[in-house]
């Protein structure tokens, strides 16, 4: 994808398009064109939320010491 949008404004692109495809009769090239949009932006959503959780960090308070200690969500889901 060549431009850099937010995931808000990914997901707001998407939502047009699915309205778009659900409310006009469009012509099939014009849909087929739409759709493929939509699946980029939809590969596109789906890294952003995948670099996200890499980047998520669950803040824990130790048992023992009482100190909050950081720990990767990834070493959490396992």
């Amino acid at each position: 994808m060549e431009e850099k949008k937010s995931f808000e404004e990914a997901m707001e692109e998407l939502k047009e398009i699915v309205e778009m495809l659900e409310d006009q009769n469009l012509p099939l090239e014009k849909a087929v064109s739409i759709f493929e949009r939509g699946v980029k932006l939809s590969k596109y959503c789906e890294e952003l939320l995948n670099q996200a959780e890499k980047k998520v960090k669950i803040l824990m308070k130790d048992k023992e010491t009482g100190e909050i200690i950081e720990e990767d969500f990834e070493e959490l889901k396992t």
